[in-house]
Parts: structure tokens; C-alpha cells; sequence
């Protein structure tokens, strides 16, 4: 599945590039082998085909800066490290699971007390020979201070004395996450890196690696997380709807997109009361300035309204095929499809909720004597007992049953009684329930 968040972080990296006129870059990043799951990326191209957000570089269509997916460029990784060691950037690390453990118990600084930062070089040249397991650490400065800007957040400064020293190679020679990313980027020419708020602890040592390299900074664009309430963030585990589970509850593509892309972000100057936008709409008018601090909260209200704006805004055909899947999940595909839609389209908010709302035309439900009042046309179970016989009578008479023939009989006979339009059709509608349920 695709996690609403991280749909609504590759929305903006789409926005980013395709607002000025940059490549969007798509990069499997599967460093982390032991939390790999089989079949992700399948779920990353397809969800990214159905929204429309078509990437210029990837896996799947080449580049000139490929492979694209991480595992394919393990060997790029290590010389990248071995070079910061060399200029004493980095220092190889050669503490066993069993220390490392011991230490975390202590709580030592950062997780990790530096033990072999200053091991001597005879020492760690033995080590090396003897094929000793190791990683390869970042050399993070003691003292001092650590800054960067970002788009969202503005100016932020931290202590290095708060920075532990990161891994960059793993023992089975894999990079880490943030130095992979650090590497990529630069070697891909990535512009601007918009990833969720929680990296931001990790931008300082992103900043050091650059800055030991000697390589340019990319923009940093932060994006607040997207809660499920004021206390929770949105999430699968907690039963929360991922992209997959929006579309398969009935809710329609562009409408979620839509919905994501306001999660946090908002328009400016003249569209700054507008709601619905299509994709391109959005290239159009995009800027990361409109982004807040704020976490966003996912309210599932506001979803849905624009998801009917969105099906009001459908032709018919395009109501139609689109509430085809449910007309057949209800059974009533065989019906007619031009009555079904200038009915239900302007009624319908989610499709999901489709088959419920027709049921009365398969299996009539039991109604109450509520069915026979209403204010507006001051009818009751009286009115509607004095109606019903003329309106059976008339009903039998139809040489044929159309929407028009009956609509046109039940019109005249309001006439000839002297009652307004809307009364015999409220008991029409009783009567149409039991002679379904006969």
C-alpha cells in the first residue's frame, strides 16, 4: 500500500520539478535489506501511474543517471567513505554487536561512546588484514555548530556536540539510508530534497557530509506529518486509509490527490479560496511557501465533500463508467443506466456507499409510517390512505411503464385532484414499495 504521507511527499516533489520546469527522479532507495517487502515497488510504480504522477528518470524507464534503485549501486558507495577515512573524515569501526548492545545499556553518548574513533592506525591496518567485521563511521565534529536552512522551517542551528557518529558503510558493505541518499543526490544532480519533518535531526550530518565532500546543498522543502488527530499520526497500523484503501472504499483519484495536495499546504492570491484543482492546475500555481509547520489532520469530512464535487463535476458517460464496478456489486447493471445516473450523480458522494443507497431496487427493505409525512407537502398516513387508490388506479391504466408515462400521469392526476405536484408522488413512492415487495 501507499501511505497517504508518502503519496503526498512525491505530490510535492512533483509539483517542485514540474513547476520549474526540472525532471521528477524516481529512486528506490532498498539499502535497508531487512525491512525490504516483496512487491513494494510494484505498488510505487502503479500508484504513481494511477494519479498521474509520471516520473521522467526511474527503474522502469532509464536515465541517464541510473541504476536508480540503491541495491544496484552498492559499489558506488564504499570509495565514497573510504575517501572521507583517508582525509580523516571517517574512521572505521570495529565494536561487535555484543559492545554495542552493552553500551546502548549504559547509555553512553549518542549510542555510541567512539571507542575505535582514535584507534591507531598500525591497529586498525591489523584489523583490516585480519578480516575483522566493521563499519565505517562519520567523524562528527566535537564542538561547534551545525546549520542549514529550509524552505518550510527556516534557519536551524544545532550543537555538534548532539551529533553522533553516524554509520555510512554497514558490515555486509551496504550503505546506510543517509549516506546513500547524500551521494545520490549529489551524483544525480538533485536540486531539492522534500522529504517528512522527522529527517530534520538528520539534515545536520547530511550538511557535514556535504560539506567534507565539497559538494553544493540541495534545498531542503520539510514537509509536517499528517495526523490522524491532534495526538496520532496517521497510519496503517493503526487501521488508518492508505491510497489503495481510499480507492477501494470509492473515492476517486483526482479527488484524493486533490485532498493530499491541501494536507498542509495552501494556495496563495487569487486561488487562495479555491478548493479543486486539477493536476496541471497545480503545476501552474504551485509554491513550497505554501506549505505550513502545522501537522496536518486528515479529516475524512472534507475528503468526501470534494470527492462529490468531484463526481457532480463528471459528465454523465463519465458517471457512468465510473459507477459501473458498483452498479454490478449491487446488482442493478441491467437497469436503466440514464435513469441510474441522472438519479444517483447528484446524490452520490463516495461510490463505495453506492450499493447501499439502491438496495431498495433488489431487496425492499420495511418502512415505517414515517415514509408518509412530510412537512413541506403537509401529508401524512391520512392523506396518503385517501391518495393511494387513485394513484393504483391510474398506475393500471398505463398502456406502457416509462419514467415519462408515469411521471405524466401522476402530474395530471395532482391536477385533477387540486393537490400540488409533489403530494401524490410522496405516496406514490409507499405504494411503489409494497407493490415491489408483492
Amino acid at each position: 500500500f501507499m501511505h497517504v504521507g508518502n503519496l503526498r511527499t512525491a505530490l510535492y516533489e512533483y509539483l517542485v520539478a514540474k513547476s520549474q520546469g526540472g525532471t521528477f527522479v524516481l529512486r528506490i532507495e532498498d539499502t535497508d535489506q531487512e525491512r525490504y517487502v516483496e512487491g513494494a515497488t510494484d505498488v510505487i510504480y502503479r500508484t504513481l501511474q494511477q494519479v498521474g504522477l509520471k516520473h521522467d528518470e526511474g527503474p522502469d524507464v532509464g536515465g541517464a543517471y541510473g541504476p536508480y534503485i540503491q541495491s544496484e549501486r552498492k559499489a558506488l558507495y564504499k570509495p565514497y567513505a573510504e575517501q572521507l577515512v583517508r582525509e580523516g573524515k571517517a574512521y572505521y569501526c570495529f565494536c561487535t554487536k555484543e559492545r554495542l548492545e552493552s553500551i546502548h545499556t549504559a547509555d553512553s553518548f549518542g549510542g555510541y561512546d567512539r571507542h575505535c574513533r582514535d584507534l591507531p592506525q598500525e591497529e586498525v591496518q591489523r584489523l583490516l588484514d585480519a578480516g575483522t567485521p566493521h563499519v565505517i563511521r562519520q567523524k562528527m565534529p566535537k564542538t561547534g555548530t551545525t546549520s542549514f536552512e529550509d524552505v518550510v522551517y527556516g534557519h536551524i542551528e544545532v550543537d555538534n556536540a548532539t551529533l553522533d557518529d553516524q554509520i555510512l558503510i554497514k558490515t555486509d558493505g551496504m550503505p546506510t539510508y543517509n549516506f546513500a541518499n547524500v551521494v545520490d543526490d549529489h551524483l544525480m544532480g538533485i536540486t531539492h530534497v522534500i522529504r517528512g519533518s522527522e529527517y530534520l535531526s538528520s539534515t545536520p550530518k547530511y550538511n557535514l557530509l556535504y560539506k567534507d565532500f565539497g559538494w553544493d546543498i540541495p534545498t531542503y522543502i520539510h514537509c509536517p506529518p499528517v495526523m490522524k488527530d491532534a495526538q496520532n499520526k496517521l497510519s496503517k497500523r493503526n487501521g488508518d486509509a492508505s491510497y489503495q484503501d481510499l480507492v477501494a472504499k470509492g473515492y476517486l483519484t483526482e479527488a484524493v490527490l486533490n485532498y493530499i495536495c491541501l494536507l498542509g499546504w495552501s494556495p496563495k492570491g487569487e486561488y487562495a479560496e479555491q478548493e479543486i484543482f486539477s493536476l496541471p492546475e497545480l503545476v501552474k500555481i504551485w509554491s513550497p511557501d505554501g506549505i505550513s509547520k502545522s501537522p496536518a489532520i486528515f479529516d475524512p469530512l472534507k475528503l468526501r465533500a470534494i470527492n462529490a464535487e468531484y463526481i457532480r463535476r463528471m459528465t454523465p458517460e463519465q458517471f457512468t463508467a465510473a459507477a459501473m464496478p458498483w452498479y454490478e456489486k449491487a446488482g442493478i447493471a441491467h437497469m436503466d443506466l440514464d435513469i441510474l445516473q441522472r438519479s444517483l450523480q447528484p446524490r452520490v458522494e463516495v461510490f463505495g456507499e453506492l450499493p447501499q443507497m439502491v438496495d431498495f431496487l433488489t431487496e425492499m427493505p420495511e418502512f415505517s409510517e414515517e415514509l408518509y409525512f412530510s412537512k413541506k407537502m403537509k401529508t401524512n398516513a391520512d392523506t396518503a390512505r385517501e391518495d393511494l387508490p387513485d394513484i393504483l388506479a391510474t398506475l393500471e391504466a398505463l398502456p406502457e411503464w416509462t419514467e415519462s408515462a408515469v411521471h405524466e400521469a401522476l402530474l395530471g392526476l395532482a391536477a385533477r385532484k387540486g393537490k400540488k405536484n409533489g403530494v401524490i408522488p410522496v405516496s406514490y413512492t409507499h405504494l411503489r414499495a409494497h407493490e415491489t415487495r408483492r
